[in-house]
């Protein structure tokens, strides 16, 4: 532990010092943004997809906090990948299936374009089915979301120097992903051995297409970690426990939440590996767990109830029925989501999102701020101070 809290000091030193030194030379932000993931990034692609029209999330309330109706969103208003666009100066982040279905106006250097679906795994389909665990009504893996980034890419670039200017000015951000890859099995009651066994197979999952990116010329890629699910509701409901040691001084789960931490490091040991591999290349870990972690543990602090109940549900502690979720009839929101953590049982408030990104782009939870000079005057601890 004492060599780990070392490290990630020396790391935050390393973070300050460089900030400072753009204080007096300055940087340049990126020019685009392409992102992966699930439905902690998805903008609306299945939506677009019209692959199902049972998805609760694509009817009221979700949205109804910054859109007014639901956008397509896991959320009752915008994402992380939202605010960071935002924080960088780019203001629109388009689903691709939106574009290439003509439903949306056509992308031009200086926005972002999402790939990522909501319920989709870093693994493909066909190892949960080896496993005997369903996965949901949609199979837009990872890989299938860098197919499509391969597609929109050899349609965009009119020559080899754009393409190579294109890739090299841009942020790339690989997630959240993999989460889902545990969350499957883990409904299904699997042991955490067994789902702890199917991790080096995640990993690989995520770090091949990031290997595929910079191959193709990316020059900064950002991995997302996963947040403490363990004190989501949905978790919290599905291993509801009369064992007072299941839990720790917030509420949470505490296996689910060291679980949690098991594949973030994982996932942070990969990153450093691939570093090792491309020095030229800025490949860093945003800290979605630590950058949330203080949030549950301090409530009020940040504007919020104390409380791990979702805003958005249908009874029970935690206010999260499986069979009666967020966006079903007679399933009611809260009156201010702003004031609530968790959404709807496993996904997070528009409010919540906006305070990660904050720590990302401004906290000691990522190199971004290392690495842009923000547009935005950004703080952490400004309780939602930034429009």
């Amino acid at each position: 532990m004492a060599a780990f809290e070392e490290r990630s000091w020396c790391a935050l030193m390393v973070i300050l010092m460089t900030v400072v030194a753009e204080a007096v030379t300055g940087s340049a932000c990126y020019s685009s943004i392409f992102s992966f993931g699930d439905s902690i990034t998805d903008t609306g692609n299945l939506y677009f997809s019209h692959q199902t029209t049972d998805q609760h999330c694509f009817f009221p309330p979700y949205g109804k906090t910054h859109f007014h109706h639901p956008s397509g969103r896991c959320s009752d208003g915008r994402l992380i990948i939202d605010f960071i666009a935002e924080y960088l100066g780019i203001q629109s982040v388009k689903p691709y299936i939106g574009m290439k279905n003509g439903k949306l106006e056509d992308w031009s250097v200086g926005q972002a374009v999402n790939f990522a679906v909501i319920g989709a795994t870093a693994l493909d389909a066909t190892f949960f089915q080896d496993i005997g665990v369903q996965t949901g009504a949609t199979n837009y893996t990872l890989s299938v979301q860098f197919n499509w980034f391969n597609q929109f890419l050899s349609s965009l670039c009119t020559s080899s120097t754009s393409c190579e200017q294109i890739l090299r000015d841009s942020l790339f951000v690989v997630g959240e992903i993999g989460g889902n890859d545990f969350n499957f099995p883990f409904f299904a009651k699997r042991s955490i051995a067994e789902v702890k066994s199917y991790v080096p197979q995640i990993i690989h999952a995520i770090s091949s297409p990031i290997t595929e990116l910079i191959g193709l010329g990316a020059r900064t890629v950002m991995v997302p970690g996963v947040w403490p699910i363990g004190c989501s509701a949905m978790y919290l409901t599905l291993y509801e426990t009369q064992d007072e040691s299941q839990y720790d001084s917030t509420g949470c789960l505490k296996w689910v939440n060291d679980f949690t931490q098991y594949f973030n490091q994982k996932l942070q040991d990969e990153i450093q590996r691939l570093r090792g591999l491309y020095p030229h290349v800025n490949i860093f870990y945003a800290d979605y767990y630590n950058a949330a972690l203080p949030l549950f543990s301090d409530p009020t602090k940040f504007g919020f109830k104390k409380t791990l109940k979702a805003c958005c549900g249908n009874g029970g502690p935690y206010n999260y029925n499986s069979s009666a979720t967020c966006g079903e009839p007679g399933v009611l929101a809260c009156d201010d989501p702003s004031q609530y953590i968790v959404w709807d049982g496993i996904h997070l408030t528009e409010a919540t999102h906006k305070l990660i990104a904050q720590a990302l782009v401004k906290g000691p939870y990522s190199a971004l701020s290392s690495l842009c000079s923000m547009n935005a005057n950004v703080g952490y601890h400004d309780n939602l101070s930034i429009s």
